[in-house]
C-alpha cells in the first residue's frame, strides 16, 4: 500500500494474490503443543494455521491481537514475496513492550478493538478473519489518521525496513563500507532508466 502526496492510502493497481505462509519450526511446535512437552500430535494441532501459531508468540497481547497486528502490518506494507515471519519480527516486540507499559497495552488493545468492531459490522467476522485484502483496506481507511494505526505503520517503516534479513528481496545489498563503497561495486549499473 503507497501513500499518495495527501498521506492517505491508495489502492490503486492493487492485486490482490494468495500469500504462502510459511512458519518457523518453534513457532510450529508450539501451536502444534510439542513446545510442552508433548509426544504426540493430534491430527487438529497439525492444522493449525501458520497465522495462528506465529500470532500465539503473542503471550502479553493475546494471540487474537498479534493475528490482527500481522494482518494489518501486511496489508499496510504488502509484499506478496515476503513471507509472514519477517513481517512478525517487526510486530513482536510489541508484546513485550505492551508488558512494561501499559498506555502501549490500551492503546493496540483498544485500536484492535475498535478495528475488529468495524470489521464485524461490515463483513461480519474480525478483521483478521475478513476476507480479501481489499476489504480489509476499507477498514483501514477509516482508521488511518488515528494514534493507533498511525503507530503501528510508523514502527513498521524502520522494525520491517531496516531488517537486513529482508533487504535482499529488494534487491538492498547491505553496507559496503567495508568493502571499499559503491565505486567499484555497482553503483552505476541501473540499467532500467532510459539512456539520455
Amino acid at each position: 500500500m503507497k501513500d499518495d502526496q495527501h498521506g492517505s492510502l491508495a489502492t490503486a493497481d492493487m492485486r490482490v494474490l494468495e500469500k504462502r505462509i510459511t512458519v518457523s519450526r518453534r513457532a510450529f511446535l508450539k501451536g502444534s503443543g510439542m513446545a510442552a512437552g508433548v509426544g504426540a500430535l493430534s491430527a487438529g494441532s497439525l492444522m493449525l494455521p501458520a497465522r495462528d501459531a506465529l500470532a500465539a508468540e503473542f503471550t502479553t497481547l493475546g494471540a487474537a491481537t498479534g493475528k490482527t497486528l500481522l494482518v494489518m502490518a501486511r496489508d499496510i506494507f504488502p509484499h506478496d514475496k515476503i513471507s509472514d515471519r519477517y513481517y512478525m519480527l517487526a510486530i513482536e516486540p510489541y508484546d513485550a513492550k505492551a508488558a512494561k507499559d501499559p498506555a502501549l497495552a490500551k492503546l493496540i488493545g483498544d485500536g484492535v478493538a475498535q478495528l475488529d468492531a468495524l470489521a464485524r459490522t461490515r463483513f461480519g467476522k474480525p478483521y483478521a478473519e475478513v476476507d480479501t485484502e481489499v476489504q480489509r483496506v476499507s477498514l483501514l481507511y477509516e482508521i488511518e489518521h488515528g494514534a493507533f494505526f498511525q503507530k503501528i505503520k510508523g514502527d513498521m517503516v524502520t522494525g520491517f525496513y531496516n531488517n537486513k534479513a529482508v533487504w535482499p528481496f529488494f534487491g538492498e545489498e547491505g553496507s559496503s563500507w567495508e568493502k571499499g563503497g559503491y565505486i567499484n561495486r555497482g553503483f552505476d549499473d541501473i540499467d532500467w532508466l532510459p539512456k539520455a
